[in-house]
């Protein structure tokens, strides 16, 4: 069976309008397995990718992108409904399979994001704004691990994090959100410096890191209007680190 990074980068090869495909090959890989990027005055400044990096000590990864404005000084505006709520990203795709974190196997791309979406909470363990209040805290920058998947629900060539259909119960980390997606919210919290944005994200012991394959992505999402099949889904890209998700990046 092909890894599904195969079904992913044949579509983005096959179909020129792919919302991950923005066209821009203007790459390099640094000596420690960074993808570096030029800037592009036509992108937003704050989610213009200039770097994407990953690597590791023992079994923490840490994860940076830099970009040429100020990262995470944008976020979505409200809509007062979660249906066509927006969200916005700072991704990782990686080729790790989903397993490495608690997913059903083989069932996609393992991606970490970083997300911001003021109409819903989806990290209900975390109180990330210290009010006492869980669940009204969505706008404010957080992580999560998702599974990618190509959906044509969503567009032509376009991908959304995988749904869970009715009946199905599928393997999920132990923080799982609940939502009918997967997704996982397990609490690394991203930290921001200026045009940086890094996360360190912990792994089971007995997971393989040894040259994992990454990228960087801007992007954002919306929950469709019927709130499932798919409930989220990639709307815009705004910057591609490698130009075409092909996850040069190596970690060291």
């Amino acid at each position: 069976m092909k890894h599904p990074l195969f079904y992913i980068t044949t579509t983005l090869a096959l179909v020129s309008t792919c919302a991950w495909a923005d066209g821009d090959q203007s790459h390099a890989i640094a000596q420690d397995g960074a993808i570096l990027s030029k800037a592009d005055q036509s992108k937003i400044s704050a989610f213009d990718i200039l770097g994407a990096h990953a690597h590791r000590k023992g079994n923490v990864v840490t994860f940076h992108m830099t970009t040429s404005g100020v990262a995470g000084a944008e976020v979505p505006a409200a809509t007062g409904t979660l249906g066509r709520a927006s969200v916005l990203s700072y991704v990782w795709p990686t080729s790790l399979d989903p397993s490495a974190v608690g997913f059903e196997g083989g069932t996609g791309i393992l991606a970490l994001a970083a997300t911001s979406h003021p109409d819903f909470d989806d990290t209900p363990l975390y109180d990330e704004n210290n009010d006492g209040d869980p669940s009204n805290d969505g706008v404010i920058w957080h992580s999560h691990w998702v599974v990618l998947t190509p959906t044509e629900a969503c567009g032509p060539g376009a991908l959304a994090v995988r749904d869970i259909p009715d009946g199905e119960t599928p393997k999920l980390p132990a923080t799982w959100p609940g939502l009918p997606i997967f997704l996982d919210s397990p609490g690394f919290s991203p930290l921001f410096d200026g045009p940086e944005i890094t996360i360190n994200a912990a792994f089971s012991s007995n997971v393989t890191l040894e040259d994992v394959a990454y990228d960087g992505v801007t992007a954002a999402l919306r929950v469709n209007a019927n709130i499932h099949s798919p409930l989220l889904c990639v709307v815009d890209v705004f910057d591609v680190a490698s130009g075409d998700l092909s996850l040069p990046g190596k970690l060291k």
